[in-house]
């Protein structure tokens, strides 16, 4: 069931420079007067995780938020002594459990519009408490991607 909500031009145009440019580290979008996905902050190249978690919970413990971010670790395959660098992008959808049932129901429902935006995005994540958002739950969802 889609809610109606639109994505906003800027959504995308920030999101290829993620993506095609790395000229971000994050972004974090939320939805204005219950009709537009719109960012609300970009976080620059030298960012880390926790600048990350703090502007996607900035809002309070009644808000939601999407995210993207380009998390970086490195990997290493079984039997190989070098480590590899890696790079993906996911996708959090951020509705802490204390939001209203409204609001958490909006960002439910228009998940799919940003998903269907964003091409490229390598893992989606829905978070409704610190625990999973945090950077080690994220990176060994993202770890269960990898080839060994």
């Amino acid at each position: 069931m889609a809610s109606g909500v639109k994505v906003d031009e800027e959504v995308r145009r920030t999101y290829d420079d993620i993506k095609k440019k790395k000229s971000y580290r994050y972004l974090v979008f939320y939805i204005k007067d219950e009709k537009m996905i719109c960012v609300e902050k970009i976080g620059e190249r030298e960012s880390n995780y926790n600048d990350f978690l703090h502007d996607l919970t900035i809002a309070g413990p009644g808000d939601c938020r999407y995210g993207v971010f380009d998390f970086e670790y490195t990997h290493q395959c079984q039997g190989t002594s070098e480590a590899t660098k890696k790079e993906k992008l996911f996708l959090i959808s951020w509705c802490p459990d204390t939001a209203k049932i409204k609001k958490k129901m909006l960002y439910s429902s228009s998940f799919d519009a940003l998903k269907k935006c964003l091409v490229g995005v390598q893992k989606y994540i829905q978070a409704t408490d610190e625990a999973e958002a945090s950077a080690e739950c994220v990176e060994e969802q993202l770890r269960k991607m990898d080839r060994v």
